[in-house]
């Protein structure tokens, strides 16, 4: 029940028929009781900027979070954002502090790091390799180098990206050793695509999984399938693994905290939610 004390976290991005998050977010709030409701807000890219500062002039506003097409160009709009911003070049939560800075975070790695973690993986002074360094990618090596990692491999097809991303790392995490250019996994204990390849059977995959040692973890952030045709390759050579959704649903504990609601884990979120894929 929507009523005059309920506060609101504006989900904002175009178009929004693939949003999912309000199907997860509000029966969470309804089973906890919590009167805050995530509402779909469509805006294009020309009227974003003023948007965003607008939406943040109403009394009852929480916070936002911030999805395709806008997460970069967010950056560029706050008051002040982490170093995990800094790093991954965009920005997917905005709240607005008492003296009414915007401040920024990002939360994508975030699922994913804390993933990993509750499955057991320990990532200090880990290796790690990540394939992909569009948002996604970005922002899972973002979360990863603030997670105590030793080292991180970075690749995509596109050069410069991984390049520019491994100096945005080296500058904020300068212990950590960086290197680029290779999609090579052996010798990592986790390896991430963070690509669209190697979803369905019969697509190229996005490394040589027969380099995949057994004992590294492997992850992926494809959700049109749980298992995709690279997972299953992964699980074949004996890895543990962990599939893309559980990003999504270990984020939202972290985006919690970051709005000062009580906080949740995943498998709750995944028992209330009302997902129509």
């Amino acid at each position: 029940m929507i009523n005059g004390t309920t506060e609101l976290i504006a989900h904002i991005g175009y178009p929004t028929h693939t949003f999912k998050s309000p199907m997860i977010y509000n029966p969470y709030f309804e089973h906890v009781g919590v009167n805050a409701v995530v509402v779909p807000m469509g805006c294009q890219p020309s009227d974003y900027p003023n948007f965003l500062k607008s939406v943040f002039r109403l009394t009852n506003i929480r916070g936002a979070l911030i999805t395709m097409p806008h997460k970069v160009v967010t950056v560029g709009l706050l008051d002040e954002v982490t170093p995990t911003v800094r790093v991954a070049g965009a920005c997917n939560a905005v709240k607005r502090t008492a003296e009414g800075r915007l401040v920024g975070d990002m939360f994508d790695g975030a699922g994913f790091v804390r993933g990993v973690q509750r499955k057991g993986l320990n990532l200090q002074g880990a290796r790690v390799l990540v394939v992909g360094s569009g948002g996604v990618g970005s922002a899972i090596a973002a979360s990863l180098a603030g997670a105590d990692i030793g080292a991180i491999g970075l690749y995509d097809v596109n050069t410069a990206s991984a390049e520019a991303l491994g100096q945005r790392i080296q500058t904020s995490y300068p212990e950590i050793a960086v290197s680029t250019g290779s999609n090579d996994p052996a010798g990592f204990d986790l390896v991430v695509n963070a690509t669209p390849m190697g979803m369905n059977e019969g697509d190229a995959l996005p490394m040589d999984v027969s380099r995949l040692d057994p004992n590294t973890f492997v992850g992926e952030v494809v959700m049109r399938t749980e298992m995709t045709a690279f997972l299953l390759a992964a699980q074949a050579r004996g890895c543990r693994v962990q599939v893309g959704s559980d990003m999504l649903f270990e984020q939202i504990p972290a985006y919690l905290e970051f709005f000062g609601f009580p906080t949740t884990t995943a498998e709750v979120l995944r028992s209330v939610a009302r997902l129509r894929y």
